[in-house]
């Protein structure tokens, strides 16, 4: 269990928090039928900017960070406008953007599992945090646009990435690396894993029905029913939630 939180400036978690409000005004954005004004967008980049850092600090029972502050809800309702009206400039910078959200993903990621270590959490627990605090924000802005959650479909390993650093996080501690190092660890391998996975299209493998799978069928293991294993399997197309246009429009 680490003596003390990883720590870092104000400053650089306001920049995490705005990259978060830009990526999720671009993203909503894209939804022209929804018709959202200027609030809707605000409330979405608002969203992805705060709300891996809110459900990290409800899980542990404290007062919200971003709420101890007068920075964070401003910088993130300013950069979701910024986010909206400079959408075509910030599509042609998808590689850095992407480089970006990775690093964020991985402090986001650090804060939240050393803050639940330090609570007293057992380490399954206080990674299950960290991954919370990773990817919250995008799954809390699938579910206000009622859009398929982006990290549970087929995609580049956004919440894997997260996961991995999470877990060397917490392996490091344990063997008694100083936080600081770990942390570090972290960052850089949640970075790698995800700017890989978006630049590769490295994925997961997609889920099988026990009955796709032609040699237990003649095996006798699974009792043959009729127009089993002649399903067509639909690929659904799940946006990357960093990906600043996964339709190829800019």
């Amino acid at each position: 269990m680490p003596s003390a939180l990883f720590a870092i400036p104000l400053w650089a978690d306001l920049v995490a928090v705005a990259i978060g409000a830009i990526q999720g005004a671009m993203f909503a954005g894209r939804f022209t039928d929804r018709r959202m004004d200027l609030l809707g967008i605000s409330i979405i980049g608002i969203t992805v900017g705060l709300g891996g850092g809110l459900l990290r600090d409800i899980l542990l029972g404290g007062v919200p960070a971003a709420l101890q502050s007068n920075w964070y809800l401003p910088v993130a309702a300013v950069c979701a406008l910024l986010g909206m009206l400079l959408q075509s400039l910030f599509n042609r910078l998808g590689p850095l953007v992407i480089t970006l959200d990775a690093v964020t993903i991985g402090l986001f990621g650090v804060i939240g599992t050393t803050k639940a270590l330090a609570a007293g959490l057992p380490e399954i627990p206080a990674l299950f945090v960290g991954v919370v605090s990773a990817v919250g924000g995008s799954v809390l802005r699938d579910m206000m646009l009622n859009v398929p959650i982006a990290v549970m479909h087929v995609g580049s390993l956004y919440a894997v990435a997260a996961l991995v650093g999470c877990g060397l996080l917490v392996v490091l501690v344990f063997f008694g690396v100083p936080i600081s190092l770990a942390a570090v660890i972290c960052v850089v391998a949640t970075t790698v894993i995800r700017v890989l996975a978006a630049r590769f299209g490295w994925t997961l493998p997609q889920q099988r029905a026990l009955g796709s799978w032609p040699h237990w069928r003649r095996r006798g293991a699974i009792p043959q029913f009729r127009g089993w294993g002649r399903r067509r399997r639909v690929r659904v197309a799940v946006p990357d939630p960093a990906d600043p246009d996964p339709t190829g429009r800019s």
